[in-house]
């Protein structure tokens, strides 16, 4: 069972949901066994015991840090919901890749994804199955060995963004690209610190952050946007 006194940073409280600065190495939900049962779920329900309902409203991996929302009641909970599944919410991501990519300094990346089901929990690119993933990307700064990215997904598949990093530039050919009217490829850089995608040695972290999130409050219909800053 989660700490009672384990505590996560809050960006903003009210009393119907609850805005967190999830850190790296947190589950979003309980996963499975004694072990998997501290989350983002836990320790907000901990911190406010007065919450009901799912709460989970939508999630981050386990390796990615920043803003994330979650409902104290299951109206507000399922008003929260629907924004996402309506992609009325406004997303931002930073990331660190391995490498600079021989791509433009802004564009978007149309890559469908499914999970690759003899190797679970990776995703793959699959234009006949996959579901669609669409990301903007815009570089923030290069140098060898090194960029700083922002991304903007459209949807939010399961590790969509590191999935549209880590693939290259040009993994299809020409004919699927005429057929099913999607982008070449990905940015051929894989996010620092990806065990599931990356190439290079590892660091500390998955360098990918949750840095922005654009909402319309359940109760009131007021725009809000929540900022966590980039810890890298």
């Amino acid at each position: 069972m989660p700490d009672p006194q384990s505590a996560i940073p809050i960006i903003l409280a009210t009393h119907r949901f609850v805005v967190v600065n999830k850190p790296s190495g947190l589950l979003s939900v309980p996963g499975i066994g004694p072990e998997k049962q501290d989350c983002v779920i836990s320790r907000v329900k901990a911190m406010f015991p007065s919450a009901t309902g799912p709460m989970m409203v939508h999630r981050l991996d386990m390796d990615t840090s920043g803003v994330l929302v979650v409902g104290l009641d299951p109206d507000s909970q399922k008003n929260l919901s629907a924004q996402f599944e309506a992609r009325t919410v406004g997303k931002q991501y930073l990331a660190l890749l391995e490498s600079a990519p021989q791509v433009p300094d802004s564009g978007t990346i149309s890559l469908p994804l499914r999970l690759d089901v003899e190797r679970r929990p990776y995703q793959i690119v699959d234009f006949a199955f996959g579901r669609e993933a669409v990301t903007h990307y815009a570089i923030l700064s290069r140098s060898p060995g090194l960029c700083r990215i922002a991304f903007t997904p459209v949807t939010g598949r399961t590790h969509q963004l590191r999935v549209h990093a880590a693939t290259p530039p040009s993994a299809f050919s020409d004919n699927a690209l005429r057929t099913h009217h999607h982008s070449a490829g990905g940015l051929g850089a894989p996010i620092q610190g990806d065990p599931l995608y990356g190439t290079a040695p590892k660091t500390t972290r998955l360098m990918l952050h949750a840095s922005k999130l654009s909402l319309r409050d359940p109760s009131t219909g007021e725009h809000i946007t929540c900022d966590a800053p980039v810890p890298f």
